[in-house]
């Protein structure tokens, strides 16, 4: 019999409500609590680094990088350790920006976290922005 990990089944349903673009079941997995780094450190999706770290600061990043994109995410392995998991992935990202098409191709580990309930008290991507693929969909 497979073990089950909370971790995981929470990383599954967080893929699973970005494809379907299900905005309150994707808050909802998150603990009151939880951050959000992704990528880890300062970048352009979080320039002081920080984090996303409170519930209007967690929908602000769905609403700026989630909501106006279709985003794929392959998983390639998924590593579970009591309540955590690390996912190795590939996300699509596509989207319009300035009326043009775009589709970005980020390479990485996602981590997730979860508490006795269930919720995720954190999601840390470890991928590098300099060296997501920028792609040009052939039509």
């Amino acid at each position: 019999m497979e073990r089950q990990y909370p971790a995981k089944t929470a990383a599954l349903k967080s893929r699973e409500y970005v494809h379907s673009h299900n905005k309150e079941g994707w808050l909802g997995l998150f603990a009151p609590e939880a951050v959000i780094e992704d990528p880890i450190g300062p970048s352009y999706l979080d320039p002081a680094g920080n984090g996303h770290r409170t519930p209007a600061e967690r929908e602000a990043f769905w609403d700026n990088n989630i909501a106006n994109s279709d985003i794929r995410i392959t998983i390639h392995q998924s590593y579970g350790a009591a309540n955590e998991c690390a996912n190795h992935v590939t996300l699509d990202i596509r989207n319009v920006i300035d009326g043009k098409p775009s589709h970005m191709r980020v390479n990485g580990v996602f981590t997730y976290a979860v508490n006795e309930e269930g919720k995720l008290l954190s999601l840390r991507g470890y991928w590098e922005p300099e060296n997501a693929e920028v792609l040009t969909d052939k039509a």
